[in-house]
């Protein structure tokens, strides 16, 4: 249960956002505490990853303000885990599963090659989503589910504050989207963590709260909602 008395660690507010000319958020409000699972649902174009993208400071609003951890996103950015729906990748590239949760502590290590501290946390990593003995295997071998929690280890390499999560489980069977979600409730010990996805039936005994995004978002507690 969140503290009223805390500050949120993420705050949006009254925030508006236009691309193209066409309004794809409007007046959005939205604050989220420590210790909150929260997931973004609502219809495929609705702003779910436009919110993200906010957040992350990826894009500026339009209008509004956003604050995280108490300051602008983009002075936050190195404190957030960010986990996309897929990583781009070319199959003859030979990239290791290993090689791909480094890639997490780039905003670690901008003043050399990685250190052993370095390949100590990615290992580290790699042994809180349940791959550390695929460390040395090609990413392009894995499979789906294996590879969305490879992405899930190199978002936790830079030690984030806050993990956030587009759609982790779309193209994964059932299997994969179930471990998912367990690493995900297991996570949420210790993160923050906002997610979007359309899954909501599968994800109400893990989550605390649920937005519905369609352009504008109401925010519920699904404590109330049982």
């Amino acid at each position: 249960m969140r503290a009223r008395c805390q500050e949120p660690v993420i705050d949006v507010q009254n925030v508006c956002f236009h691309y193209a000319q066409q309004e794809i958020l409007h007046g959005i409000n939205l604050q989220v505490y420590q210790g909150d699972f929260v997931i973004l649902t609502g219809p495929n174009g609705g702003g779910k990853t436009t919110l993200i993208r906010l957040i992350l400071g990826l894009l500026r609003p339009g209008f509004g303000k956003i604050r995280v951890l108490g300051h602008s996103p983009r002075k936050t950015s190195p404190l957030l885990g960010y986990v996309p729906q897929s990583l781009q990748f070319d199959s003859a590239f030979p990239a290791n599963v290993l090689d791909v949760v480094l890639m997490g502590r780039v905003e670690r290590s901008l003043f050399g090659p990685y250190r052993a501290e370095d390949r100590r946390i990615a290992l580290d990593c790699l042994e809180q989503v349940g791959l550390h003995e695929l460390a040395k295997r090609h990413f392009s071998a894995l499979s789906g589910g294996q590879r969305q929690r490879v992405l899930i280890a190199r978002a936790l390499a830079g030690q984030p504050k806050l993990l956030l999560l587009d759609e982790p489980n779309a193209n994964l069977d059932a299997a994969g989207t179930q471990t998912v979600h367990e690493l995900l409730r297991k996570l949420n010990r210790e993160l923050t963590i906002v997610m979007a996805s359309h899954n909501l039936d599968t994800l109400e005994s893990y989550a605390s709260h649920v937005a519905y995004v369609n352009h504008t978002a109401e925010m519920r507690c699904l404590s109330d909602m049982r």
